[in-house]
């Protein structure tokens, strides 16, 4: 029996993007986790009624209406830190206001 070998083939995956996709826009998220996975719950916070106000006087809890449920493998929990670190360091280079240097006491050091 002759052995077979196997090309190694290099790529990168990336989205598709069909576009009947809609986004989905999540101002609260929840995470759960468990030996294999975790579970990231987005949701759609608005501001309470007043009935949810009633409600969570005595609850103290506010339910806000599930968007999206994904389950991440514990695997790609690193890979996904890093590149939310990574992009929001990008963003906050580009889009978040320059901070002011932070003024010097009479010594020359920092507070």
């Amino acid at each position: 029996m002759a052995e077979e070998k196997k090309a190694s083939v290099n790529f990168t995956v990336v989205p598709e993007e069909p576009s009947d996709v809609p986004r989905t826009y999540s101002n609260f998220c929840a995470i759960q986790n468990s030996p294999l996975d975790f579970t990231l719950t987005f949701c759609e916070m608005l501001p309470p009624t007043e009935k949810q106000l009633r409600e969570a006087q005595s609850s103290h809890v506010v339910k806000a209406p599930v968007r999206a449920r994904l389950v991440v493998p514990v695997q790609m929990i690193p890979g996904l830190i890093a590149a939310l670190k990574d992009n929001y360091r990008g963003y906050q280079e580009s889009f978040a206001p320059q901070a002011a240097p932070a003024p010097k006491d009479d010594k020359g050091s920092l507070h």
